[in-house]
C-alpha cells in the first residue's frame, strides 16, 4: 500500500471512531447508566475492574488466597497446549454485561475500553514476555455472515497497537463450522472443537519460534483457544499465550 494512502486510512479509521462513540456509546457509564463522559465511570471502574486476585499462571483460573502454587491442579494434570493465559476480570455480574453488549448488542466502541482493561491486567503481570505477534480467534464464516463482526478482532486490534505488536487477523482460520461452545455439554466441548482451526498456508512460516498471543473475549472451558494453540504449536510456535478479557470462573 503506498505510504500516503496510510495516514488518510488511519484520519478515517478515527473519524469512525469517533462517530460510534458519540452514536452507539451515549454519554453514559456502559454498566449503571449514570450521566458520564468516559464509557465507565469512576465509581463502577473502582468497584467492579481493577481488583487483583491470585490466578493460575497458565489457565488464569482463580487461586485460593491461601495458595502459593504457580499453576492450579488441573493444568498439573493435565498440561494445555498454551503456556500462559492473561485475563482482565472474572466473567461474573455485573461486568458480564460489557462483553454481552459488545457481541450481542454490536456496541463495538465497548472494544476500546476492554483492550484497555486487558492491556492492564497485562501490565502488572511479573515477568512478562510480549509476544511477536496477535492472532485474534477466528469466527467461521456463517457465524461471521450472521453477526457482521468479529469481537475477538475488534478486541486484538486496539490491543495490538497498547502493546506495540503486530497484529495477524488472517493467520488462524475456523475450518470446520462448530456450535457455541455455551450451547454445547461440557463432556462434549472439546470434540466439538476437535480440527476446528489452521494456520493459513501463506503466514505458517510466520510461526516458526514464534510466540503467539492469542486474543479472545470470554474464555470458559478453555477448549477453544487450547484448539487454537494446538494448531500454532504444530506449525512451529515456540510459545503460546492467551489474551482473553474475562475468564468464566470454575463451577
Amino acid at each position: 500500500m503506498p505510504c500516503a494512502i496510510q495516514p488518510r486510512l488511519d484520519g478515517a479509521w478515527q473519524a469512525l471512531r469517533q462517530w460510534l462513540g458519540a452514536t452507539v456509546l451515549p454519554a453514559q457509564c456502559a454498566l449503571c447508566g449514570i450521566g458520564c463522559p468516559q464509557v465507565l465511570c469512576p465509581p463502577c471502574r473502582a468497584q467492579y475492574l481493577g481488583q487483583l486476585r491470585p490466578r493460575c499462571r497458565q489457565c488464569a483460573n482463580p487461586l485460593a488466597d491461601i495458595e502459593v502454587a504457580l499453576l492450579c491442579g488441573r493444568c498439573l494434570l493435565h498440561r494445555p497446549a498454551y503456556d500462559t493465559t492473561v485475563t482482565a476480570f472474572d466473567y461474573v455480574a455485573p461486568v458480564d454485561q460489557l462483553l454481552l453488549q459488545l457481541k450481542f448488542g454490536a456496541r463495538l466502541a465497548l472494544a476500546p475500553l476492554l483492550a484497555e482493561l486487558l492491556h492492564v491486567a497485562i501490565q502488572q503481570q511479573q515477568a512478562w514476555e510480549a509476544p511477536h505477534l496477535l492472532c485474534p480467534v477466528p469466527l467461521g464464516p456463517a457465524r461471521l455472515a450472521q453477526r457482521g463482526f468479529n469481537q475477538a478482532l475488534e478486541i486484538a486490534r486496539p490491543l495490538a497497537r497498547l502493546l506495540h505488536v503486530h497484529l495477524q487477523p488472517r493467520l488462524a482460520l475456523r475450518v470446520r463450522e462448530t456450535r457455541a461452545q455455551s450451547g454445547v455439554a461440557p463432556q462434549e466441548r472439546q470434540a466439538n472443537l476437535a480440527h476446528a482451526f489452521a494456520i493459513a498456508p501463506e503466514h505458517a512460516a510466520l510461526l516458526q519460534d514464534c510466540h503467539v498471543g492469542i486474543v479472545d473475549d470470554v474464555m470458559s472451558s478453555g477448549h477453544t483457544v487450547n484448539a487454537l494453540a494446538t494448531a500454532c504449536k504444530r506449525a512451529g510456535a515456540a510459545k503460546v499465550s492467551i489474551l482473553v478479557v474475562a475468564r468464566t470462573p470454575p463451577h
